[in-house]
């Protein structure tokens, strides 16, 4: 289904690093003291919070963009609805507080239930759902000036779960038309288990799901008599955690669900918790024992580096094989090598490359190899000098079906032409090991690890980066889509989602090796079209510098212009944005800023967006005390 598969054209193995790019202070970056102040207080019920809700309110935005309108609106730690209008002429923002919420009231049915922020989304300029993470549903329609006028008033209602007819609290978290006379919004919540049927179970237990809504309204809204109505729910889904992100593709005219589970049909079973096979208990080491020997990992078949009209790829042999056993033939897109095996070398296969496709085209008048036997060596190395058919192009591997399925191993370039040689003692060191069963750690193989990563890589702290997010796919009607029956539901590295008010269209940045790669959703030709993903762009050692931040809040892109690290900052110390260009392929060099965006008694950072003005896009901060508006980034 979908597939995350890099384009090796836009991978850049030979860059170095990010250069900082100075963005004026002054010039940029306007804040402005709120009246009426966010909080990240919530009542909540006695019990505690799970591990996933915590997360989830963490990263929970607390401001809502309304896309290409300069509006943006946040509700206040009085339940007030306060709008904010960045397009008047004097390029001051005003706030208005256009609606106010109901006091939340604890009653005795709600004491083990969980309240959950206050969360909003503009259905357009002019409308907005919000949710006042009690149960309720208030539908706003908001003028030019002056306050809000209700257009609706919905509860959503869950009774196996919340006993005395208590509401579901719940999070909203998009909206969109499915046609020109009906809009889903798709909610969250707590799942509680069944009331009814386990009236003494605890909702402390670790083992906390979560529920994915789609709420189906009328356009235009239905006139109502002013009381709570129950939210039309079109389907229902569970899973183990609170989805980064919900989309629907109007193209597909389906559902996209991202997060860390899966989101099944309630009529399904939970899937089993993982319990580790006595295989996979780790061993209580003895003296004298040695655990951690593994078998050594067999080096590349070869090694390769470029310059700018030329590429040089060898290859070690036994020493002991005759230039007669070695054919090497060259056309313009091909390479063939095919060696005869004089004597056999344990762990060691010899090259045998019929008519292989190269990566780019080569001069075959002026291409030619050499067979270095090395006698003091126990091996030799075999040299092919590629002329390049087309100077200053730069080849990502040596053959086009390098990391393909099916196709040749993935060999990354030795970045330092004088380590190109040292494949022939790796391979020495590799056969000893092999047979006297050492570890072969530190053979000094050049791997075409970045220099930025040289010395400073952490697999611990750099597997840890971004969120493994499965994608589920939901008909319109909650089942599964026809195209994607007997195909299961993919998984990837998020680093970074769509900054929100960055325009439409769904995308995110996925971890490959210490890169980013942006993955965009391709429209559907037809409603059965299988979702596919293209890279388009490669946010060079991304996931290497993002774990060096350890108080990241918020992680967005904006297309591939940059990816934005806001850090959460907090009342005597304010937090900074991070900005990593995006770049070109070939280049090694990529432009960073950083900007502050609290200044201390600005408090921690709540809820972020892009908004359009006539000034252009503005990048909106939402702070416990101060909005900070930043002009002029892109």
């Amino acid at each position: 289904m979908s597939s995350f598969t890099p384009n090796h054209a836009l991978l850049n193995p030979k860059f170095e690093g990010y250069k900082l790019e100075v963005i004026s202070q002054e010039d940029t970056v306007t804040r402005f003291g709120l009246e009426y102040r966010p909080t990240q207080m919530a009542n909540s019920g006695r019990s505690p919070l799970s591990f996933k809700e915590v997360q989830s309110r963490i990263t929970h935005n607390h401001l809502a963009i309304a896309n290409d309108s300069g509006r943006c609106l946040y509700i206040d730690s009085e339940h007030r609805v306060i709008l904010v209008d960045l397009t008047n002429d004097s390029h001051t923002p005003s706030f208005t507080v256009v609606y106010a919420l109901p006091t939340p009231i604890s009653a005795p049915a709600a004491v083990q239930i969980h309240r959950e922020y206050p969360s909003a989304v503009f259905l357009d300029a002019q409308t907005a759902f919000i949710a006042d993470g009690q149960g309720a549903l208030y539908i706003l329609g908001l003028p030019a000036e002056g306050v809000a006028t209700t257009l609706g008033c919905f509860e959503l209602s869950d009774h196996t779960q919340t006993p005395h007819l208590a509401p579901t609290p719940f999070r909203i978290h998009s909206l969109a038309k499915s046609s020109d006379n009906v809009a889903i919004a798709l909610l969250s919540s707590r799942f509680y288990g069944d009331h009814e049927a386990a009236p003494t179970q605890s909702v402390t237990s670790h083992a906390s799901e979560f529920d994915v809504w789609a709420a189906r309204f009328s356009l235009p809204f239905p006139s109502q008599n002013g009381d709570l109505a129950p939210i039309d729910i079109l389907w229902r889904r569970r899973g183990q955690d609170v989805p980064i992100s919900m989309d629907y593709d109007n193209s597909r005219k389906c559902y996209l669900l991202a997060g860390s589970s899966v989101y099944r049909e309630l009529n399904q079973p939970a899937p089993p918790s993982y319990e580790p096979s006595p295989d996979e208990m780790a061993p209580i080491p003895r003296l004298d024992e040695k655990l951690d020997v593994e078998t050594p990992a067999r080096p590349p078949s070869y090694s390769w580096t470029q310059t700018s009209d030329s590429v040089t790829v060898a290859f070690p042999l036994p020493a002991t094989t005759p230039t007669s056993s070695i054919k090497v033939t060259f056309s313009q897109k091909t390479l063939t090598v095919h060696v005869q095996s004089t004597s056999h070398v344990e762990g060691v296969s010899l090259p045998h490359y019929s008519a292989q496709q190269l990566w780019d085209g080569i001069q075959t008048s002026t291409s030619f190899w050499t067979w270095d036997r090395e006698g003091e060596h126990s091996f030799g190395l075999l040299t092919l000098h590629l002329d390049k058919q087309h100077e200053d192009a730069r080849w990502m591997h040596v053959f086009a079906s390098a990391g393909t399925p099916g196709g040749e191993e993935e060999v990354t370039e030795t970045l330092d032409p004088s380590e190109l040689y040292l494949i022939r003692e790796s391979l020495e060191k590799y056969t000893a090991a092999l047979q006297s069963g050492e570890d072969m750690s530190g053979l000094g193989l050049g791997r075409g690890v970045p220099a930025l990563a040289q010395g400073e890589m952490d697999e611990e702290v750099d597997s840890s980066v971004g969120r493994v997010a499965f994608l589920t796919w939901v008909g319109e009607d909650g089942g599964i889509p026809v195209w994607s029956s007997g195909v299961g539901d993919s998984a990837c590295n998020v680093l970074s989602i769509d900054l929100p008010g960055s325009g439409p269209g769904t995308s995110m940045v996925v971890k490959n090796g210490i890169d980013g790669a942006l993955f965009t959703l391709d429209e559907a030709q037809t409603t059965g079209s299988l979702p596919t993903w293209t890279h388009s762009a490669t946010f060079s050692a991304l996931a290497f510098v993002l774990a060096s931040k350890q108080d990241t809040r918020f992680t967005y892109h904006v297309s591939s212009k940059a990816v934005l690290a806001f850090e959460n900052g907090s009342r005597d110390r304010g937090g900074n944005v991070y900005i990593y260009r995006g770049g070109h392929p070939g280049q090694i060099w990529e432009k960073q800023s950083v900007l502050k965006v609290g200044d201390g008694s600005a408090g921690s950072l709540l809820g972020v967006g892009m908004s359009k003005t006539a000034q252009g896009y503005t990048i909106v901060c939402l702070c416990q005390n101060e909005l900070v508006v930043m002009h002029n980034i892109f």
